[in-house]
């Protein structure tokens, strides 16, 4: 088994009001959780990234923990080698 160790110590997200962020935090979380479970998806990553740029991400509507689990796709993609 493959341990795999992601801290984030800052998201910046302009446009997101701070009362959603407790939910954006988990929406981030659990996607990442879910889509990282997958014991190949440790084949797709770099090593030690110390800035992730997860680029522009447009939500239209999506607020609150499903903000946050589409902003796991561009975390990934920025981690990849």
């Amino acid at each position: 088994m493959t341990r795999i160790v992601i801290h984030i110590d800052a998201l910046v997200l302009q446009g997101i009001d701070r009362r959603d962020a407790d939910a954006v935090a988990a929406g981030v979380r659990a996607e990442l959780a879910r889509r990282l479970a997958d014991p190949a998806a440790a084949n797709t990553l770099g090593t030690d990234t110390r800035r992730v740029d997860a680029g522009r991400v447009h939500t239209g509507t999506t607020a609150g923990r499903s903000l946050g689990g589409a902003l796991a796709g561009p975390i990934l993609r920025g981690l990849a080698r």
